[in-house]
């Protein structure tokens, strides 16, 4: 029998999806759950799983194409169903719906589908949690805290959980995993690093390496990779150089996460030719470490060889070499000199958002500059503190806390303009938005309630959303509801510009580079570490005195962080 698949609607309430790559050819036999195609909305990539056991029977779409939800993607034949219950069940799932069902089943995409692939996510993360009802004994549980039991390597089925309704959430995973590793060093009687898995690291403001593009924010790039992998990813990276040095493999079939086959995208490998750091349901896994680390192998071994070329004399050889390279090096984005790139999916919502930004609000942008002396000495004595407990601690916490002190004199700041009450609205919460830098745009996770979070309670929060953001995993209501914005353009290099404001919000601060300047003293010149600061205000709703003065109180407290401790 014939079954026709629908793109479904995974969970966003978007109406169309881009799909990035098909998983599957025609042909090839398929089992449930079985992610056959990335689809990309306007704010993440997700892998759609196959609704049933077959083989592909024809595609519907090429790579590339965007797709209407609803519309026929891929069919399938299957044996045994009548043309009843297929009709049935390629119905398009109810809005909010994590994957396809067959009737009268509960099978649990994420917990088969999803892993069988090495996928570190969930499905369908977008989705705000997955069903408790239906048989098959599914867990009620986030689609973050899925991906993180995974990840962990903790049986989702196990943990007891704390949220509404018995909801498993993340926090309950950590505490299950934490036992596990407690268990396990009772058991061996040797001690481990104890630290919890943190998300990843806080945007900083500077010596951590760029991850992001201009107006972006950056992370601390030792604590990032300690952060961005467990247990067992820690072992593979160990290994990895190792492995790399390897005879290239030759398998027909890899797994891998998506960020790792993006990488390997970006680096022109094949993930088939990578070694095999581990196994996964019997099948080779490979880690972005070991990707990485076979690309540098090739590039080195490559170099040897043009050095071997010129020692011999090939001159003429390796000039035809390098113009090779030179005609088809790609740019720093990943694509080619004279491509025709599509403007769609994330890149196009980014474009919108700042063009309705910047053609509504009226930007003016206050620059500025303050001694940094005192808020490099904090957070170096802090950072060990905060590793200790498994948290790492950037510069980014520190700035949060400092403007929301600022904020709270200066509310107009903290504002939004409604236009058509002509009113404007004060905000009495502080959810400050961090600008983060992904491969596909700027995407701004929202940390809610900063006023009423300690330093590590921030820095643990937003870890979390940048890891999401990078991931592209970053649910919808967690880019919802900032009130102020802070970007980082200082993690390339940059000192001062000019950030377009969050529209509706009413201000952006923009940090630059830290880094060592000459500062007027007692009438010497000393080095001093320096913070460069770009304020972008809406001039609707504020002047530039304010703006000035807002950007003095904050720069007192940059500069002398002790004074946060008197709120």
């Amino acid at each position: 029998m014939v079954r026709e698949f629908k793109l479904p609607d995974v969970g966003e309430g978007v109406a169309e999806g881009e799909i990035v790559s098909w998983l599957v050819e025609p042909g090839e036999e398929v089992s449930e759950d079985r992610p056959v195609a990335e689809v990309e909305t306007d704010k993440a990539v997700v892998e759609v799983p196959s609704p049933v056991d077959g083989s592909v029977q024809e595609l519907h779409a090429e790579a590339g194409a965007v797709v209407p939800v609803g519309e026929v993607i891929v069919t399938f034949a299957v044996e045994g169903e009548d043309d009843g219950k297929a009709a049935s069940d390629a119905d398009v799932p109810a809005e909010g719906a994590t994957e396809p069902e067959t009737a009268g089943t509960a099978n649990e995409a994420d917990a088969s589908g999803a892993e069988a692939s090495g996928d570190g996510r969930a499905t369908a993360e977008t989705a705000d949690a997955e069903s408790a009802s239906g048989g098959g004994g599914r867990v009620f549980a986030a689609p973050s805290a899925r991906r993180l039991a995974r990840e962990l390597d903790v049986d989702i089925g196990s943990v007891e959980g704390s949220g509404s309704a018995g909801r498993v959430v993340d926090g309950d995973v950590r505490t299950a995993a934490n036992g596990q590793r407690e268990r396990r060093e009772s058991a061996s009687g040797t001690a481990t690093d104890d630290r919890g898995p943190a998300a990843g690291s806080a945007s900083g403001a500077v010596e951590e390496p760029a991850d992001a593009a201009a107006g972006e924010t950056s992370t601390d790039s030792a604590d990032s990779a300690e952060a961005s992998i467990d247990s067992a990813e820690a072992s593979a990276s160990a290994s990895a150089d190792e492995a790399a040095s390897v005879e290239a493999a030759d398998r027909d079939r890899t797994l891998a996460v998506p960020a790792t086959r993006r990488v390997a995208r970006e680096m022109d490998v094949d993930l088939n030719r990578v070694p095999a750091t581990e196994q996964r349901n019997g099948e080779a896994f490979v880690t972005t470490e070991a990707v990485e680390g076979y690309a540098r192998s090739q590039q080195e071994a490559q170099q040897a060889d043009a050095r071997a070329v010129s020692a011999a004399g090939a001159t003429e050889a390796a000039a035809e070499g390098d113009e090779a390279d030179a005609g088809g090096a790609a740019t720093a984005t990943g694509e080619r000199a004279g491509e025709r790139v599509p403007y769609r999916g994330i890149r196009r919502t980014i474009g919108q958002a700042m063009e309705r930004s910047v053609y509504t609000a009226p930007h003016v942008t206050h620059h500025d500059t303050v001694d940094a002396s005192g808020l490099v000495e904090t957070r170096e004595q802090l950072k060990p503190v905060a590793a200790d407990r498994g948290i790492s601690l950037t510069y980014m916490p520190l700035v949060m806390k400092a403007c929301v002190a600022a904020l709270r004199e200066f509310p107009y700041l903290n504002s939004s303009l409604d236009e058509d009450a002509e009113e404007i609205v004060l905000r009495d919460e502080y959810n400050l938005g961090v600008a983060v830098g992904t491969d596909a745009g700027l995407i701004v996770p929202v940390v809610d309630g900063v006023d009423r979070k300690g330093l590590l309670g921030i820095a643990s929060d937003a870890n979390e959303l940048i890891e999401k953001a990078w991931d592209r995993s970053i649910l919808r209501e967690e880019m919802q509801g900032g009130t102020f914005t802070i970007t980082n353009f200082g993690a390339v290099g940059g000192e001062y510009a000019t950030p377009i404001i969050n529209y509706p919000e009413t201000a952006i601060l923009g940090l630059g580079a830290i880094e060592e300047r000459p500062v007027a003293m007692n009438g010497e010149v000393v080095a001093r570490p320096t913070l460069p600061l770009s304020l972008s205000i809406d001039h609707r709703v504020v002047d530039g005195a304010m703006a000035a003065e807002f950007a003095n109180r904050l720069g007192e407290y940059l500069e002398e962080p002790r004074l946060l401790l008197l709120d």
